[in-house]
Parts: C-alpha cells; sequence; structure tokens
C-alpha cells in the first residue's frame, strides 16, 4: 500500500554525524542486509520446489505460489531500502513506485496468509469437502487475483500520497502533508484487523479441533504446532507496524526536527523492519511444511 508516515529528513541528520535517530535509521539499513539475504536463499529455494512439483499443484500450492511471489518480489526490492539507508535515494518517480511496491506485496502477504488460514481451517473442519475442493484450483486463482487487483486499486485511488513534492527522502513522506483519514482506516482495518481476526479464529478452531482427537497422529501434533507458530509470527511481525501507523498519525511532530529526537518515528522504522523479517518465516513456515503435509 502506498503509504510511509512524516519522519525527519535523515539526508540533513546524518551530516552532523550526532542525532540518535539518524543511527537508528543507519542501524536499520544494517538489519535489512540479512533480511535480504537469508530471505532471497530460503524464498528461491521454496520457490525451486513448488516448480518441481508443479504438476501436483492443488488450490493450496496455488495460495502458497501466491504468497511465495509476494515475499519474494519484497525482498528483490529492499536493496533500494540499504541504500537509501545509508545514501540517500534522491526523491524522483522511483521512489513513489517503491513505495507503492513496498507495501503491495507486504498486504499481499498478508492477505494471502489469511485465505491460507481458511482453506487449512475448512480442511479440518470439512476434509471430504475440502479434498473435493482442492482439485478446482480456478477458485483460489481467482481469489489471488482478486488480491492483487484490490491491492492495485487501493494503490491507483491513493495514487496523490507519495508524489516526490510530497516526500522528505525516498521512504519518508513530509510533515506537513496530511494522510487521508480514510487510507488510514483500510490500512489498519481491511489490511491488518481483519487479516488477523480471520487467523486467529481459523487457528484457534484448528487446535481446538486437534486437541479434541483421541490418540492424535504425529502430523496432527505437527500440524497444531505449525499453527500455533504462524499465528504467533503473524501477530508480532505485523502487530508493532501497525500501530506505529497509529501512533505517527495522531502524534504531533516536534517543530524542530533536527535537535529532537522522536521515540515514535524510531518505533515506527523498527516495526517497519521487524515486518520485513515476516518473508522470511513465511518460507519456513508454510512452503517446506507442505512438502511433508497436507494443509
Amino acid at each position: 500500500i502506498a503509504f510511509i508516515f512524516p519522519t525527519p529528513n535523515k539526508c540533513r541528520m546524518c551530516t552532523n554525524g550526532t542525532n540518535l535517530t539518524c543511527n537508528v535509521e543507519l542501524l536499520q539499513g544494517l538489519l535489512y542486509c540479512p533480511v535480504f539475504l537469508l530471505g532471497f536463499l530460503i524464498n528461491a529455494a521454496a520457490l525451486r520446489a513448488f516448480i518441481a512439483k508443479r504438476d501436483h499443484w492443488t488450490d493450496t500450492h496455488i495460495y502458497m505460489i501466491n504468497l511465495a511471489i509476494a515475499d519474494s518480489t519484497f525482498i528483490l526490492f529492499i536493496p533500494f531500502r540499504i541504500y537509501d539507508a545509508f545514501f540517500c535515494l534522491p526523491k524522483t518517480r522511483l521512489c513513489t513506485f517503491l513505495i507503492h511496491f513496498h507495501y503491495c506485496n507486504m498486504y499481499a502477504s498478508i492477505l494471502t496468509t489469511a485465505f491460507i488460514a481458511v482453506h487449512r481451517y475448512l480442511a479440518i473442519r470439512f476434509p471430504l469437502q475440502t479434498r473435493f475442493w482442492s482439485r478446482k484450483k480456478e477458485t483460489s486463482v481467482c481469489v489471488c487475483v482478486l488480491i492483487w487487483t484490490f491491492l492495485v486499486t487501493i494503490n491507483f485511488v491513493f495514487q496523490d500520497a507519495n508524489k516526490p513534492e510530497y516526500l522528505w527522502t525516498c521512504y519518508e513522506r513530509c510533515d506537513n502533508k496530511t494522510l487521508d483519514a480514510r487510507f488510514l482506516v483500510v490500512i489498519v482495518f481491511v489490511g491488518f484487523l481483519l487479516p488477523f481476526l480471520i487467523i486467529a479464529f481459523c487457528s484457534s478452531q484448528i487446535i481446538w479441533i486437534i486437541f479434541k482427537v483421541h490418540n492424535k497422529s504425529e502430523e496432527m501434533k505437527s500440524i497444531a504446532r505449525m499453527v500455533t507458530a504462524n499465528m504467533i509470527v503473524f501477530f508480532v511481525c505485523f502487530t508493532p507496524v501497525h500501530i506505529g501507523f497509529v501512533l505517527n498519525y495522531f502524534h504531533t511532530p516536534p517543530l524542530n526536527w533536527e535537535s529532537n529526537f522522536s521515540p515514535t518515528h524510531t518505533f515506527f522504522f523498527v516495526s517497519e523492519w521487524i515486518a520485513s523479517t515476516n518473508c522470511c518465516f513465511d518460507a519456513f513456515g508454510y512452503y517446506f511444511l507442505l512438502t511433508r503435509y497436507y494443509l
């Protein structure tokens, strides 16, 4: 989703080398490096595993591939973020595209994960019906197309939010350019809260169904552990950044950005990095376990 909140101009601050916020942003640039390297390797291996099984794809595989595409394209553009943290990219239309692309892929991952949770719940709750549905891949393809269509539409509707003249730096909006409150509602409620509630409901139902079964197999125990881990990872990765969205929207920035340190600013950028690590956890939690268990 095309959005970034007001922050100080780190290109100006870094010239004096004394601002704590600048140091935090430089540290964030360093932290993105292992995310890129690890995420690239893991997702490349996952995509290779999917291609190797292309003759046996089910609707589950379609959702997983869509998630892999969202995470992989997100990772491929992280080097721009790393470069901007150290050297600052010029404020051009490229920056607008990068902001759009960054959030579009992040929310594609969130929404796809929610649909995977629904599909996994149906597979446990209605196993016979779901096995029949699994032969109909057209439904999952349509769902994935609708996800991307929805996100592209949102980017188009709010395309003026990140024009170059509205940016302090390539990934940062000017503090005097207010954000449409409707956009915040879409991001927080539709982009995060609704998917989280769906994931929490489906995951808790799966765990409860497995818990009630006597003589549980090792496969069912593994599924319960994986479902629990996926729900925790989703909550940990995406909750902070959306709290940061709300805090920044209601936060009044200091009059002098160069001499004042903003904890809210730092919290948002750290939480953004935490959200980016989800692209690595997705591969561990879904792709490789998919080769062993039907979900």
